[in-house]
């Protein structure tokens, strides 16, 4: 089967799969092109791999298990500073391919890439973090201690916004802890990712050790059902978390699902007015509104409903373009379906009386007249049961809702649904202490927009934004990626005095 070929290219390559320590050409006869968003061009082609080729994956993580996870952690550790040498050294090349699938700005692309590197860097202390704990003498002679031993083979399934910092999020941390891994990327921009693997596999990491499928819904069901997968990660739609989290889970495997969010940023009269409309309009519009940590709701409290006139200023300054163009701010977004269901939602905010403020809609891109964009959108007079509000836009739009006290602004956060992340701008410190006491939601910004901690915490969204209990990256990922054993010991020399039978549960 062969793709048509944009003007200018010779060829459409077709992306392989990755087992056993081969790149091979599957066999299915299910292919989906990769465009370019800005352009439409096909940059290339991927799989939907065959049932037989993703067990072929899992076989091969399951046979690189036996050995793998009895290599000194010293080793591990060893490939992770290699890796993240290489990604270093290669991330201006990744941010290219990055941007061209994907869309995003250079500057973003290096910067998704830097993100999923510092987990890399992370994982290089695992001769710490798999510390087990040791307790001596708890009776007479008895010592207790645990050990962290690596569980199996798990499966990790990413999305398109983050292709390089989710998928580093995921198998660095599974194999530095002893796993062997099954990366499914995002059938809508691999090619990233798959820079990354190669450059794991350079980096010594062992034939079945990782291992690559491509697909939708048909590979994802197979490795949440396979009886060999121990454990699934994910992040994505909450629609598909919600069907992997069930469905792994019916399957007994551990599972962290990482899903969707509407993020607010409280914003009281007496923060500082430049930093945070700045804030506001980069987490609103930055990577086009499609990241999971967007801010997508301002919440303006009292008199900062005034700053509306200035944010709106601010946003209409922004440069939409390609993503490799100099000075752009947004870019396109991933698809023209994504693109149609952003409009369809602008259009439902109209229709419900909401104010548009700013229109986005209309935007025009000299030399790129058929890429998904959509300029920065703005509305006012948004109400908490209109669809602007109540879905997830994932789209370079921002709705504000206006309420006349910092309680009221608490009570609306706390009762949406999500709880991915959440924000509060003041120079208040008593009213930045009440907000992170008060606040349902898992990861809280004071004056930060976009509150991602650093990869020694872990990503703690909450309620409808995550099903599981350990997070990614991070000391829960430790624990995710590992099971703890308690050995109990005794230890007798030839002179030890017999205590006889002992017929309790107590120790001596």
């Amino acid at each position: 089967m062969n793709a048509s070929l944009t003007p200018g290219q010779t060829k459409v390559d077709q992306v392989r799969l990755l087992i056993d320590g081969q790149w091979v050409e599957s066999k299915t006869t299910e292919w989906r092109d990769i465009v370019n968003p800005a352009t439409q061009e096909v940059l290339a082609r991927v799989p939907f791999a065959t049932a037989e080729e993703v067990d072929a994956a899992i076989a091969a993580a399951q046979r690189a298990f036996k050995t793998w996870k009895d290599t000194p952690i010293g080793a591990r550790m060893r490939i992770m500073l290699r890796l993240q040498a290489l990604i270093r050294e290669h991330s201006k090349r990744i941010a290219v391919t990055l941007s061209a699938e994907q869309g995003k700005t250079i500057a973003d692309a290096e910067g998704d890439i830097f993100r999923g590197l510092e987990v890399v860097e992370h994982a290089c202390s695992i001769g710490t973090l798999q510390m087990g704990e040791f307790a001596e003498n708890v009776a007479g002679g008895v010592d207790t201690y645990t050990l962290r031993q690596p569980i199996g083979v798990c499966a990790g399934i990413t999305p398109f916004n983050f292709p390089a910092m989710i998928p580093l999020w995921m198998f660095p941390m599974a194999i530095v802890c002893g796993n062997t891994f099954v990366l499914k990327p995002s059938e809508q921009d691999p090619l990233s990712t798959l820079m990354l693997v190669e450059l794991a596999i350079e980096a010594g990491v062992p034939a079945g050790v990782l291992n690559v499928v491509h697909g939708g819904k048909q590979v994802v069901d197979a490795l949440c059902t396979h009886s060999d997968i121990k454990a699934i990660s994910f992040v994505g739609s909450t629609e598909v978390g919600t069907h992997v989290y069930n469905l792994a889970g019916q399957h007994g495997k551990r599972v962290q699902s990482m899903m969707g969010a509407k993020n607010h940023a409280v914003v009281l009269p007496d923060a500082n007015r430049e930093q945070t409309l700045n804030a506001l309009a980069g987490a609103a519009f930055g990577a086009a509104g499609q990241r999971c940590m967007a801010t997508s709701v301002a919440v303006l409290v009292g008199k900062a409903r005034e700053w509306l006139p200035e944010l709106k200023a601010l946003a209409a300054k922004l440069k939409v373009n390609a993503g490799n163009e100099p000075g752009t701010d947004v870019g396109p977004v991933i698809s023209k379906r994504a693109k149609e269901r952003v409009l369809g939602l602008i259009e439902s905010g109209i229709r419900e009386g909401a104010k548009l403020e700013l229109d986005g809609r209309d935007v025009k891109v000299p030399g790129y007249e058929n890429g998904n964009f959509i300029g920065p959108t703005l509305f006012s007079g948004v109400t908490t049961d209109m669809q602007i509000y109540t879905q997830e836009i994932f789209g370079p739009v921002l709705v504000v809702v206006e309420v006349d006290t910092f309680d009221e602004a608490i009570a609306l956060v706390n009762r949406n649904p999500f709880g991915n992340g959440t924000g509060l701008f003041t120079q208040s410190g008593a009213a930045a202490r009440k907000f992170q006491a008060e606040i349902d939601v898992g990861q809280v910004g004071i004056n930060i927009p976009i509150p991602v901690p650093v990869p020694f915490f872990s990503f703690t969204g909450s309620r409808g934004s995550k099903l599981g209990d350990l997070g990614p990256y991070g000391k829960q990922v430790v624990q995710f990626y590992t099971q703890t054993k308690t050995v109990t010991a005794r230890w007798f020399d030839d002179d030890s005095v017999n205590d006889g039978v002992n017929t309790t549960i107590s120790l001596r």
